[in-house]
């Protein structure tokens, strides 16, 4: 979305694209869970009486259009993308196969998981940890619009406080909002460490790679 009230945003999406070829560049195995909230949002949809299902299976489809965009983008930057659909529709995407996503991976093709597990009543912050743990990934890195995980909301509140590093069950404990409690369960059972960064600030993405004290971490 960027800086638009809705929709993609294209500076910003070239601006992504353009932060993850650089860590591509490096040889690293990037996969990439991506949301819809941009386009539609089933929460929103259950607010104006919509049916929780179906209302979170629209908001799966907006994730596919974000997923195929970025797709585009990455592609015309000649950098190799494949799509993987939880929802099969083989026309525009892959259908969500673990062992391919992994095998795409291993030959330095860039994944986008689309359509959230599938199945509705589960987040995209789910989603992001149960394929990082399929996967086997190193550390799933959550992309948001502040520096990282803070004592209370710094958008309410002036004195709030950046926390470098916490545990899982801090953040579930103190409900810190850096994943639903699912999503962070999910990375304590599998031992997945979690960094929460600013993507809007340019080289971040490829500094966390290289070991850099990016935002926050979560362990």
């Amino acid at each position: 979305m960027g800086n638009l009230e809705y929709g993609i945003d294209p500076d910003f999406i070239t601006i992504v694209a353009d932060e993850i070829k650089d860590v591509y560049e490096i040889g690293a195995e990037i996969a990439i869970v991506i949301g819809g909230g941009n386009i539609f949002r089933g929460v929103n949809g259950t607010s104006i009486g919509m049916d929780r299902a179906t209302a979170d299976y629209m908001g799966m489809l907006a994730t596919v259009m974000n997923a195929i965009a970025l797709q585009d983008v990455l592609e015309k930057k000649e950098v190799p993308t494949r799509v993987m659909s939880a929802i099969e529709m083989r026309q525009i995407a892959e259908p969500y196969i673990r062992r391919r996503a992994m095998r795409h991976l291993e030959k330095g093709r860039i994944v986008i998981f689309a359509a959230g597990t599938g199945s509705p009543f589960f987040t995209t912050d789910t989603t992001g940890a149960l394929r990082a743990a399929e996967i086997k990934a190193d550390v799933l890195l959550k992309a948001t619009k502040v520096d990282g995980v803070y004592d209370k909301d710094p958008n309410k509140f002036p004195d709030a406080r950046l926390l470098k590093e916490i545990s899982y069950l801090e953040a579930i404990n103190k409900d810190l909002k850096v994943m639903d409690h699912t999503a962070l369960t999910l990375c304590m059972e599998n031992k997945l460490p979690i960094v929460v960064f600013n993507i809007k600030e340019k080289g971040n993405l490829k500094r966390i790679v290289f070991g850099e004290n990016v935002g926050s971490i979560v362990k």
